[in-house]
């Protein structure tokens, strides 16, 4: 049963109002007083219990019995069959001459006012490698420079520094313990994302961890023929991502959150230095005592230490 939304009385209190007059011997106005409505109520009640029994005290649909203006069935098909299609709803109003308000409404009704109700989401596609160093994200994230204590500090965005350029987060993750490097450069261009992934191998070697696989997306300086010599240079196989899919390299995208949460956003600073000379304890932190839930609440030098333990074959060198 769907209430009304000002529906005085509810099952119960209409079947003890019928219940009291028709059982009990209740005068119509001594069961009004008692249920808080008027005589009319009472008596509405009590001819639709007469009429149809118990279910009878059910609400009625309030739609009109006529709709002559309503949009026929055929012309409703006609506007899922075209969003799905997965045409927009100007589009769909322009080739069937309706109203863009109307089919924005159907499709509203149909259930398909977003594009991405079309077709199911699908399933998450969770992996994890079992060696340390099997395969490693890397990303870019790209932050504003800062001149001064922003909105998310004071609040107030009427003011803003505009123009002063943007700072490149390169990061690498590694898939199975989550051991993470990352430094903050000038730019995103083919010869910074080499020197990156130089020093992100040494750091991940300083840890007994040997990189086979690297995971990045279809951006300009990962197929530029620059990062795949230095892939080919450290006999590291180079895998990206499909394209307008940034979920297949969802732990480097999930880091990145974790990232700006924790540094970034983490604490108020006034220069983009200041931010940058944090990023170093924060990383340690993040490497050595933060607890990671995939991880079994362990951090991921923990989780490094537990699988150089195991000895798994082929691990380290």
């Amino acid at each position: 049963m769907k209430l009304h939304a000002n529906a005085r009385t509810c099952l119960h209190g209409r079947r003890l109002i019928v219940e009291r007059v028709t059982r009990r011997g209740w005068t119509r106005r001594q069961a009004a007083e008692a249920a808080g409505v008027s005589v009319r109520t009472v008596s509405k009640w009590l001819a639709r219990y007469r009429a149809q029994g118990p279910e009878g005290l059910y609400d009625r649909s309030s739609a009109p019995r006529r709709s002559p203006r309503r949009t026929p069935a055929d012309r409703l098909a006609c506007v899922v069959a075209l969003r799905r299609l997965r045409m927009s709803a100007g589009e769909i109003a322009a080739v069937l001459s309706m109203a863009p308000s109307t089919v924005s409404a159907l499709l509203r009704r149909a259930g398909l006012g977003r594009l991405s109700r079309i077709e199911p989401p699908e399933p998450p596609n969770r992996y994890e490698r079992r060696r340390a160093g099997e395969l490693v994200h890397v990303d870019v994230k790209k932050l504003g420079r800062i001149a001064r204590v922003g909105h998310r500090a004071t609040g107030d965005r009427r003011s803003r520094a505009r123009g002063i350029g943007w700072e490149y987060v390169h990061v690498a993750v590694d898939d199975a313990t989550r051991l993470a490097y990352v430094e903050v450069l000038p730019d995103e261009r083919a010869g910074s994302a080499v020197g990156f992934l130089e020093r992100a191998l040494a750091h991940f070697r300083a840890h007994g961890v040997v990189v086979e696989r690297v995971m990045t997306d279809n951006g300009s300086p990962y197929v530029s023929l620059a990062h795949a010599a230095a892939c080919r240079a450290h006999a590291i196989r180079h895998i990206r991502t499909r394209p307008y899919r940034p979920r297949t390299n969802g732990k480097a995208e999930r880091f990145i959150r974790t990232l700006l949460e924790g540094w970034a956003y983490g604490a108020v600073y006034a220069t983009s230095s200041e931010r940058r000379s944090a990023l170093a304890g924060w990383l340690d932190f993040y490497n050595r005592r933060r607890p990671h839930g995939s991880l079994g609440h362990q951090p991921p030098l923990a989780r490094l230490e537990a699988l150089m333990r195991n000895n798994v074959a082929g691990f380290y060198t």
